[in-house]
């Protein structure tokens, strides 16, 4: 109770920091956010309304700096998306295989420190290293497939050791060479950048070991595998059932979020007898069931019901399939194919498709604006109703460029270090937490839409707190609707964080 409604109170208190972020910033969005599911079979929960009184009370604060500060913008500057976590309850539980995914679900980090052992004069010594976007090594291989990101380590350090003078010196007195004067300069010289890019590569090297040593430990290829082909419709319950009946001894945590996800794609297999049954053959506690019951409980819209461009289901060959593989884009690595669902999304918003049924517009944009496929430009001249974000160069898109071997590659630095000369930005907030596949399509998005893409909520969400919550969330499940009756209206200055 004390965790619920110390979140709250977090919520309130940023919410009130904020509030004037949107007047600094002077931009006016579109506002669209999910309806509530509203069927004569099922009835409307306080739970449901919480996007919709979101949109409600952000609205009611933009229309009053719209008619009280000089200079606000009178027609839409951006678009905004608020949406709750039951758009995409199998993001936060499936096992993601990128780089950054992995480091916070698979080691023991503190945020995003990273603590490792090297050898120092005989001893062994702790070194820590913050995976932040300052190191360029991290901004290149977060977003990449695991195997991918092990590759591009590998030839970076090939690159540093034939590249860095100090390096190629340390290793000629190894092999017994003569060192003269002059390489005992350069070598001085080299020294202090030689320390720093070798301590930050050693430390990629010695995480890439750790993920590797993880993947096999827990036998997680197999059960990856399975998450995968469950999503797309090319597993079902007989696997599920094999798999639980073969891998008695797998770690526990991974047979839950399997069927957390199960339950998500398959929740009439949960009914009555059926899901103890299912946690008797898994061997799981009756604690560690609830996090499955409550992932049903907090579940969205029923995908049988829904209509138009937005479903859950995809393949009508594939009676299951929770996304729809793209033909467009070609598999080069092994368990690369799982997306966000927030990712069509902001496609189908960037195109002027997203269905108006399922996410309505608190302020009806006009019919050029929003049936464009091709957003409004920025000028390069700085206008009053402007933001001044767009005026600047985001920190993580300027390149690093050196050939010591050890600069970055990243797709980052080949965006566009022109904000201005992009379109419309698309703001989206999801309540009730973000994900690490979410922040990565983020990314993504900005560069293929050329349109920055800013992704917030009220946190980031790792694989094991998801799961941890999910287990001790239910007295918020049983109080939710007294909680959730008093106005949302100072939750709501929250989303200004976004305009800052």
């Amino acid at each position: 109770m004390k965790c619920c409604l110390g979140y709250r109170a977090s919520l309130e208190f940023r919410g009130l920091c904020h509030r004037s972020c949107l007047k600094e910033r002077k931009e006016l969005p579109r506002v669209r956010y999910r309806a509530a599911n509203s069927s004569a079979e099922t009835s409307t929960t306080v739970r449901d309304l919480i996007p919709t009184k979101f949109a409600n009370a952000l609205w009611n604060c933009l229309e009053k700096y719209k008619s009280s500060i000089p200079q606000f913008p009178k027609s839409e500057t951006c678009e905004l998306l608020i949406v709750d976590r039951s758009v995409d309850q199998i993001a936060p539980v499936i096992h993601e295989w990128t780089y950054d995914a992995m480091c916070h679900d698979l080691l023991n980090m503190d945020g995003n420190k990273y603590v490792y052992e090297v050898m120092a004069q005989g001893k062994t010594e702790q070194k820590e290293v913050l995976l932040e976007d300052h190191d360029p090594i991290w901004l290149e291989l977060r977003d990449l497939h695991f195997a991918e990101a092990s590759e591009r380590l590998h030839v970076k350090m090939q690159n540093f050791l034939s590249k860095n003078k100090a390096a190629q010196i340390r290793h000629s007195s190894r092999d017994g060479s003569d060192i003269s004067t002059r390489d005992l300069q350069k070598m001085v010289q080299a020294l202090p950048q030689y320390t720093e890019q070798m301590d930050k590569l050693t430390a990629h090297v010695d995480i890439a070991k750790k993920l590797n040593e993880k993947v096999r430990e827990l036998g997680l290829q197999e059960v990856g595998q399975l998450e995968e082909d469950l999503v797309f419709g090319q597993a079902g319950p007989k696997e599920v059932i094999q798999f639980l009946r073969t891998k008695q001894d797998i770690n526990p945590e991974i047979k839950l979020r399997l069927l957390m996800i199960y339950a998500v794609i398959y929740p009439e297999k949960f009914e009555g007898d059926k899901g103890v049954q299912l946690m008797q053959l898994a061997r799981l506690s009756t604690e560690d069931m609830k996090a499955v019951t409550n992932m049903r409980l907090l579940g969205g819209p029923d995908a049988k019901k829904m209509s138009g461009a937005f479903s859950l289901k995809f393949d009508v060959n594939k009676k299951h399939a929770v996304r729809k593989e793209k033909a467009t884009e070609q598999e080069t690595w092994q368990l690369s194919k799982f997306y966000p669902m927030i990712e069509e999304l902001i496609r189908q918003l960037s195109k002027g498709e997203l269905p108006k049924n399922e996410f309505p517009c608190m302020n009806d944009p006009n019919q050029t604006n929003q049936g464009s496929h091709v957003a409004p430009t920025r000028t390069t001249q700085a206008q009053p109703g402007q933001s001044i974000k767009s005026r600047r160069t985001a920190t993580w898109a300027k390149p690093r460029l050196s050939d010591d071997g050890y600069s970055s590659d990243s797709i980052l630095r080949h965006a566009s270090t022109d904000f201005k000369r992009m379109g419309q930005r698309i703001f989206v907030f999801i309540i009730g937490g973000a994900t690490r596949s979410e922040l990565r399509a983020a990314h993504k998005l900005t560069n293929e839409l050329n349109r920055e893409i800013i992704l917030g909520s009220s946190h980031l969400d790792d694989p094991p707190q998801f799961v941890t919550v999910r287990i001790s969330v239910s007295w918020f499940l049983r109080n939710f609707n007294t909680m959730s009756s008093s106005p949302l209206s100072s939750f709501v200055p929250c989303l200004a964080v976004f305009f800052a």
